[in-house]
């Protein structure tokens, strides 16, 4: 497999037009071939690096919120003989960088108006942002397990719930200020993001989803593999940013 050398200075699309343009300037009239020689210079996300938190600790969520959040993750993703469970495998941590990053504000996202209710596969087009709908879900939900069984969510059996989060799902629990069903949507929603999301998000601790599935990671080129067919390349599953270190010793 060859590497690119970083010592050869990388081609930019600036150059490329330059080029094509000098060649068209000759008195022939005509387009003329351009030979670029070398390998272009290339860092993984240089233009546009992906968003991750090196501080400790939660970044959004209380404690409180976050017990709650990695009881519901641990039911939904339960520890099995393939994978350990939504919490070891750190989905809760995903949430919490994703809301306290633009994602949790939807910077993004035309958030002015007119808000109208969606379909189910539009999920919830309410002006809730989703630090809003964390914040009101979480704190319903241990209100309602409070209400009925005198206990916080996260204090709770996990038949207990389950049953719980079946009644979110199917709508037969209702929540003050927040659509409940929408509410279990978005959460496993993320949870599931968490659990196959590169590692530098901070989920798929160990990249154990991605061993669980086979899947080998953000490897920068499968050339040598293209034509071997059907086969285990027993390849170890790479992080973005494994594949950033592995291009920087090329």
């Amino acid at each position: 497999m060859r590497k690119p050398q970083k010592t050869l200075p990388g081609i930019t699309r600036r150059q490329v037009l330059a080029w094509s343009g000098a060649a068209l300037a000759l008195g022939t009239g005509k387009a003329q071939a351009v030979t670029l020689t070398g390998a272009p210079g290339w860092q993984p996300f240089a233009d546009n690096p992906p968003e991750t938190f090196t501080q400790q600790g939660w970044l959004f969520f209380t404690d409180a919120e976050a017990a709650t959040l990695e009881a519901i993750v641990d039911r939904l993703i339960p520890e099995d003989e393939l994978s350990p469970g939504g919490k070891a495998c750190g989905c809760a941590v995903f949430i919490d960088r994703q809301l306290h990053g633009f994602y949790g504000n939807f910077e993004r996202l035309y958030m002015q108006g007119p808000f109208h209710e969606g379909t189910p596969e539009q999920g919830d087009q309410s002006a809730l942002t989703p630090r809003d709908r964390y914040r009101l879900g979480l704190a319903e939900l241990d209100k309602y397990a409070q209400k009925q069984h005198h206990k916080r969510f996260h204090e709770l059996s996990g038949d207990v719930q389950d049953k719980v989060l079946q009644g979110l799902e199917k709508g037969d629990i209702q929540f003050d200020g927040i659509n409940s069903t929408l509410f279990f949507a978005q959460v496993l929603s993320n949870t599931t993001e968490g659990f196959f999301a590169d590692p530098i998000y901070g989920g798929n601790r160990d990249m154990a989803s991605w061993k669980m599935i086979g899947f080998p990671g953000a490897r920068y080129d499968y050339r040598d593999f293209v034509e071997r067919h059907n086969e285990d390349l027993h390849l170890t599953p790479v992080s973005i940013t494994g594949s950033a270190d592995w291009m920087k010793k090329g």
